[in-house]
C-alpha cells in the first residue's frame, strides 16, 4: 500500500486532523471537574463562569472569515489545532479561577476556530452523497482516539498516580506534536469553489440559524452541567468520569458511521425529530435522578443522541450555496454560541437554588427544536429550505 498517495486527500487530512482533538480537548474536558473542584475549589457559579468563557470564541467565529483574506483554511485550522494543544498543554500549572480564564480561552480559541473551519472543508471537500456517512466515519475516528486517550488518561490517574498537571502537559504536548507531522506530511488542497469572505446571513437559511441556536443553548446543559452532576452530587472520581467518556466513544465508534447511513436514507427531518424526542426525557431524567447508575446511564444516552446533530451539517449542504460553507460555518458557530456564553454563568446560579431546574430547562430547550425541526422538508435543497414560513 502507497502510504504517501494515501495521504494527498481530503479526506485524510480530515481524518488526521479528527484525532489530534480528541487527544488534546477530551483530555482537557475530562479532567476539568475533578481538576477545578481538588485544586480550585470551585462552585457552581466558578465553573458556570469559567464555561461562558471558553464559549466566547464561539461566539466569535464568525471573525475566521475574515482571518480567510490573509490565510488559507487549510493552514488556518492548524494554526488552530497549535492553539488548542498548547492551551491544554499548560492547563494543569494554573490551578485558580484566573489562570483557568487564561488557558481556557487559549484552549477554546484554537478548538473553536477549528471546529468552524472542519465543517467548512467538510462541506466543500465531501460529495453530498456520501457526507452523511462520511462525517459519520470522522466521528469514529474521533471517538477511537478518544477511547484510547481515555484509556490513557485512566492508566496515568490510577497506576502512575500522576499529578493532574502532569497529565495536561503530555496529552497537550503529544498533540501539538502530531499537529506539527500532520502540517509536513500534507499537502495542501484547493477548493472546487472560491469561498465569500464576507458575512453571510440568507433569510431563506433561517431555519438552520433557529435550529443552530437552539443546538448550542441545549448542549450547555450537557457539556457544562451533566457532566459537574456527576463529581458534585454522585461523588464520581476522575478516573471514573474517563471510563464513563470511554463508554460513550465506544458507542460512537460503532454506530457513528450507521447513524450517519441512517440519516441518508431516513432524511434530516426525522433524524432531528427523533433526537429531540429523545434528549426532552433525557433532560427530565437528570432533573429526577437519584443513584449514580442511573445517572450514569442517562449520561452514555444522551452523548449517544447528540451524534444525530451531523444531520444539521448535511442539512446545511444541501440548501446552501456551496460558496457560502465557509461564512455561514463562521456565522453558525457564533448563533451557537450566543446562548452559550449567557447559559453556563447564568444557570451556574440556578445551580446554587436548584440543580433540577437546570435540567427542566433543558427539557424545554428540547421542545423548541422538535418544533422546529418539523418544519424540515423530507427532501431539502435550495429553492426548498423549509417547509412553511419560506422567506425569499
Amino acid at each position: 500500500m502507497n502510504i504517501n498517495k494515501n495521504l494527498k486527500t481530503p479526506f485524510a487530512f480530515l481524518v488526521a486532523v479528527s484525532i489530534v482533538v480528541p487527544i488534546a480537548f477530551s483530555s482537557w474536558m475530562s479532567l476539568l471537574n475533578n481538576f477545578v473542584i481538588e485544586k480550585a475549589s470551585f462552585t457552581g457559579a466558578d465553573i458556570g463562569l469559567l464555561q461562558s468563557v471558553r464559549e466566547i470564541p464561539g461566539f466569535l467565529a464568525f471573525t475566521a472569515v475574515f482571518i480567510l483574506i490573509f490565510i488559507k483554511e487549510q493552514r488556518f485550522i492548524l494554526i488552530s489545532l497549535l492553539a488548542l494543544t498548547g492551551g491544554t498543554a499548560i492547563t494543569g500549572f494554573f490551578p485558580s479561577l484566573t489562570g483557568l480564564l487564561f488557558t481556557t480561552l487559549l484552549m477554546s480559541t484554537g478548538f473553536h476556530y477549528f471546529e468552524t473551519l472542519k465543517q467548512s472543508l467538510a462541506l466543500q471537500w465531501l460529495p453530498k452523497k456520501e457526507t452523511p456517512e462520511l462525517l459519520g466515519k470522522l466521528i469514529s475516528v474521533g471517538a477511537f482516539a478518544s477511547i484510547l486517550t481515555y484509556g490513557a488518561l485512566w492508566f496515568c490517574l490510577e497506576v502512575l498516580e500522576l499529578e493532574y498537571k502532569w497529565i495536561y502537559l503530555c496529552f497537550g504536548g503529544f498533540g501539538f506534536v502530531l499537529v506539527l507531522w500532520i502540517t509536513y506530511c500534507f499537502p495542501t488542497f484547493e477548493s472546487k469553489v472560491q469561498q465569500n469572505t464576507k458575512l453571510v446571513l440568507r433569510k431563506r437559511y433561517w431555519l438552520y440559524y433557529a435550529l443552530t441556536f437552539m443546538s448550542g443553548a441545549r448542549r450547555q446543559i450537557f457539556v457544562v452541567f451533566a457532566g459537574f452532576l456527576m463529581v458534585e452530587k454522585f461523588g464520581y472520581s476522575a478516573a471514573e468520569i474517563t471510563l464513563l467518556f470511554m463508554i460513550n466513544y465506544a458507542f460512537n465508534l460503532f454506530f457513528a458511521g450507521r447513524i450517519g447511513r441512517l440519516i441518508g436514507k431516513i432524511g434530516e427531518r426525522n433524524a432531528l425529530i427523533f433526537e429531540y424526542t429523545g434528549l426532552f426525557f433525557v433532560f427530565l431524567g437528570y432533573a429526577f435522578v437519584d443513584t449514580p447508575e442511573w445517572a450514569a446511564a442517562l449520561y452514555v444516552i444522551d452523548h449517544l443522541f447528540f451524534a444525530l446533530a451531523l444531520a444539521l451539517k448535511t442539512y446545511l449542504q444541501k440548501i446552501a450555496d456551496s460558496a457560502d460553507m465557509a461564512s455561514t460555518a463562521g456565522v453558525s458557530f457564533t448563533i451557537n454560541h450566543i446562548a452559550a456564553v449567557v447559559i453556563p454563568v447564568c444557570f451556574g446560579f440556578l445551580w446554587l437554588s436548584s440543580p433540577a431546574i437546570v435540567f427542566y430547562a433543558g427539557a424545554g430547550m428540547s421542545i423548541i427544536s422538535l418544533l422546529l425541526s418539523c418544519n424540515i422538508p423530507r427532501i431539502p435543497c435550495e429553492g426548498n429550505e423549509v417547509w412553511l414560513l419560506k422567506w425569499s
